[in-house]
């Protein structure tokens, strides 16, 4: 009985010591964010933390300079089209590897996942080449191209997991029925990943968005929130950065918060239509 006491008691402190270390973790990363958010309110004309009073004066700044404005829509409009490539292509790409069972297949799979992998300033400098040449450095259509090559990877990884877990009998069955190939997807397995693509897409745009080591190589005169946001820690500390920062993340927070609902959507359900 002692032992069964003793063990118990063993038991709950680890898993007390488990909580606290998880928490001390979680306030270690939230930390710096905090910090930032709350000199994002300073009614100082420098950074400074604590702050002594609290202002909207640095989001009325972003909100009313023009440049900042025309970064954001810049890019928002990047990260839509970007990221709509990054979903059509990595989607078609991904359930082919995953129906495939070729000796070829690995290797594929290797060569989506290499730009993950690879430290972003090394594919900035292969793409920044290979657009010089082509003659498509510094326009949109290059950042568009270089960033659906970055957020490629994500889409493939999640959406070749929804694939795999579709069953592919039921597949073997309608064509067997006489559904062609383009049949099968529309109507048995598109249904049955749509969660995992609205997932891949939000992955794919908040990687275009902030993506600022590609951006600041294939740009040119495009200036991006990543971009401004570097160039001016580089010359001058802006608090209107801080402002900026804020909205940028709490941008990131709602999108995770609808990743995490759609989580829960990801389990295979079969959707015949």
């Amino acid at each position: 009985m002692k032992e069964e006491n003793s063990q118990s008691a063993l038991d709950r402190i680890c898993r007390v010591l488990v909580h606290l270390g998880g928490a001390s973790v979680l306030v270690f990363l939230c930390a710096p964010i905090l910090i930032v958010v709350l000199m994002s309110f300073s009614d100082k004309s420098a950074l400074q933390f604590p702050p002594t009073g609290f202002s909207l004066r640095w989001y009325q700044s972003f909100a009313s300079n023009p440049v900042w404005i025309e970064a954001f829509w810049t890019s928002f409009k990047l990260a839509i089209v970007s990221s709509g490539i990054a979903v059509m292509l990595g989607t078609l790409a991904a359930y082919g590897m995953a129906r495939s069972k070729g000796r070829w297949v690995g290797a594929m799979e290797s060569n989506f996942m290499a730009p993950m992998i690879i430290p972003h300033i090394i594919t900035a400098l292969a793409l920044y080449f290979m657009f010089a040449t082509l003659g498509v450095l510094g326009t949109f259509t290059g950042l568009v191209i270089g960033h659906s090559v970055v957020a490629m990877p994500f889409v493939v990884s999640v959406i070749g997991v929804a694939v795999k877990a579709v069953d592919q009998r039921i597949e073997d069955s309608a064509r067997t029925l006489g559904a062609n190939r383009f049949r099968v997807f529309w109507s048995i397995t598109l249904p049955n990943i749509l969660p995992s693509i609205a997932v891949a897409w939000i992955f794919a745009f908040i990687i275009s968005f902030d993506e600022v080591v590609v951006t600041y190589f294939l740009a040119g005169n495009h200036v991006t929130i990543p971009k401004k946001m570097f160039n001016d820690l580089g010359q001058h500390l802006d608090p209107t950065i801080t402002a900026v920062a804020s909205l940028l993340i709490t941008l990131s927070v709602l999108l995770l918060m609808i990743v995490a609902k759609l989580h829960g959507a990801r389990g295979v359900k079969l959707n015949v239509q």
